[in-house]
């Protein structure tokens, strides 16, 4: 099996659509429920949320205020899963739950190494 990470792309720092406590409740239970799923198929790697504070380093060592650019959208969380191949890491994004709302999305990378190993 080969390595692949999810990355959940949505808008987080808008206030007005961001959702009540409750439908935060709900949405967590079904995201750890398709997590759950996976990790019952024994793909589960790791992952982790992300804040919405951070800056961005550009060449020639310019930064800028947080991990947004010009747009809404901003990287979540990801996690890693195993999978058999590219198909079946794309079918499980394509379950996950936040792809129920507008605008919301997974995106899908093979993990290569780019490190010898010592």
């Amino acid at each position: 099996m080969e390595e692949y990470v999810l990355l959940f792309r949505l808008d987080i720092l808008t206030k007005a659509i961001q959702p009540s406590p409750e439908q935060m409740q709900v949405y967590m239970k079904q995201y750890q429920d398709w997590v759950g799923g996976i990790a019952a198929q024994n793909k589960f790697v790791g992952g982790t949320g992300l804040s919405t504070e951070g800056k961005v380093v550009k060449h020639p060592s310019v930064v800028t205020d947080g991990p947004y650019v010009d747009i809404k959208e901003s990287l979540a969380g990801f996690i890693s899963v195993r999978a058999t191949d590219f198909e079946d890491a794309l079918r499980m994004a394509k379950e996950c739950p936040i792809l129920g709302g507008a605008g919301n999305s997974v995106e899908v990378r093979k993990v290569v190494s780019v490190h010898d190993k010592k």
